[in-house]
């Protein structure tokens, strides 16, 4: 199996390194505008919240995939996990303020030891929505994880899969050998307890991402693809399909610059700024919190360092959400990956 970049101690596993490739070449030049400039003539700069409502959390960097475009460089050797103590002060969090949707991500978040406690605390303190990112082969991987699906249905997690192609060619060269056919027995066990089946109210919805240096296509026309694809070939049902962009970070950065198309990616990027998409941007309705307790404007800022603003304090154990929801977002030229086109988010198209 393939190393994470940090056990390859790959210059790119540094965050400051990727900062400092975003900044300088294409954008330090003028080529390109920077992020910035793209959004002060809109009056968004600096880019601010709306209201916090999803409060997502990655409980390790662990994981039993190693991804080619994993913007988390999550493996098998990252050792990074939340501890209990830390999810004890984001259930207090949870439990005094208006935010009504737990995310829950890794890695694959299920390997936390405590991931299942987590779960059903946030149920005890009545959080409305939780969801869990999953890779789906982790349901498959160990015994103790063959169970899983049962536990999501008792406990109505929203379910959203990784599954990059309804073929496995595209998806195993993405994810590794074996990884489609998992994925599929993965999907028919969640079917067979109703998730993803009309009426059930056990919600499965499954993540698209492109397998190379390209936009991803019309999500919805995407949807159409993959129900049609995986009900005729698998028998399989799901509710939503969602689209993300790669954006230019970590081991999708690294494949950039290897294969020579950062600039041209950059480029179809920048060009493809929908204004509109800067609205509904995730960084206006979400707080990422990493393994340690730390808090981010997004995911993505997160496995770039990028902390939320000192004034509103960087870490749970000072939350504020008066100040949070009147910060300043931290913005790079990767913010490009949110706005390209129809734009992205971990809830799919924004506009």
């Amino acid at each position: 199996m393939p190393k994470s970049l940090q056990a390859q101690h790959h210059n790119l596993a540094d965050k400051a390194t990727q900062l400092k490739f975003l900044s300088n070449g294409i954008f330090a030049d003028g080529q390109l505008p920077t992020f910035k400039e793209k959004i002060e003539p809109l009056n968004e700069y600096p880019l601010k919240p709306t209201s916090i409502e999803i409060f997502q959390v990655n409980v390790g960097y662990m994981c039993n995939q190693v991804c080619k475009h994993c913007h988390v460089d999550a493996g098998p050797d990252r050792k990074e996990i939340m501890t209990r103590e830390t999810m004890e002060t984001c259930l207090d969090i949870l439990r005094n303020t208006k935010i009504h949707t737990l995310d829950l991500t890794g890695g694959a978040p299920e390997m936390n030891p405590d991931f299942r406690w987590f779960v059903e605390e946030a149920n005890k303190a009545g959080v409305e929505e939780i969801i869990v990112r999953s890779n789906l082969t982790i349901i498959l991987a160990n015994p103790k994880y063959h169970d899983l699906p049962e536990f999501f249905k008792k406990n109505k997690v929203r379910v959203v899969s990784s599954l990059p192609f309804y073929q496995a060619d595209k998806t195993d060269r993405q994810r590794g050998a074996g990884v489609f056919d998992k994925s599929i027995e993965a999907l028919k066990m969640l079917n067979a307890i109703g998730y993803g089946k009309e009426g059930s109210g056990l919600n499965l919805d499954l993540v698209y991402n492109p397998s190379g240096a390209f936009l991803p296509g019309d999500q919805s026309a995407l949807e159409n693809d993959f129900k049609r694809e995986l009900k005729e070939h698998f028998d399989i049902e799901f509710n939503s399909l969602f689209t993300i962009t790669n954006l230019p970070i970590s081991r999708f950065l690294e494949f950039l610059i290897r294969t020579d198309n950062y600039e041209d990616y950059m480029d179809s990027l920048v060009n493809a700024f929908n204004p509109a998409a800067v609205k509904g941007v995730m960084c206006r309705n979400t707080i990422s919190v990493d393994y340690d307790g730390h808090m981010y404007d997004c995911d993505f800022n997160q496995m770039l360092g990028l902390k939320v603003d000192k004034k509103a304090g960087q870490h749970i154990s000072e939350f504020d959400l008066e100040k949070l929801e009147n910060r300043n977002i931290i913005i790079n030229q990767h913010c490009y990956g949110c706005t390209a086109g129809a734009g992205s988010s971990c809830q799919g198209t924004v506009a």
